[in-house]
């Protein structure tokens, strides 16, 4: 009986701590999110662009093969303004795939990406592909 209590309590121990470490590790899963959430706010939309949007948005992607060039200056604002979160409001971040890519971004970061896309349309004085 002795041993069958000890075996018991060991056991709750150990629940008990994988129960804290599983904790820790989220909270560090989370802080690692927030910090790169954080660095992500200080890039430039180029940076973002191809942190974020290229990975979907490559050559021969299923999602199509989108550049800055690929629309002019006026077809990236309405698609900023209009089509946008309609067109990525199911899609899972490539970097996280427990987030929305709608929730990963602050309306600074979007600027900075339609910055960087008008800017470099292919309508532009300087068109650019973000090689």
């Amino acid at each position: 009986m002795k041993k069958l209590t000890i075996l018991l309590i060991l056991a709750v121990t150990l629940l008990a701590v994988a129960s804290v470490y599983a904790g820790d590790k989220e909270a560090a899963k989370d802080g690692d999110h927030a910090a790169q959430m954080e660095k992500m706010a200080k890039m430039s939309g180029k940076d973002i662009y191809k942190n974020m949007c290229k990975s979907c948005h490559g050559e021969d992607s299923d999602a199509g093969e989108y550049t800055p060039m690929s629309l002019i200056m006026d077809q990236w604002d309405d698609f900023f303004a209009d089509t946008y979160f309609e067109a990525h409001k199911d899609v899972v971040c490539p970097k996280d795939d427990s987030k929305k890519v709608t929730d990963i971004f602050t309306k600074e970061m979007l600027k900075k990406v339609q910055k960087f896309c008008v800017d470099h349309a292919a309508d532009s004085e300087q068109p650019m592909t973000c090689g």
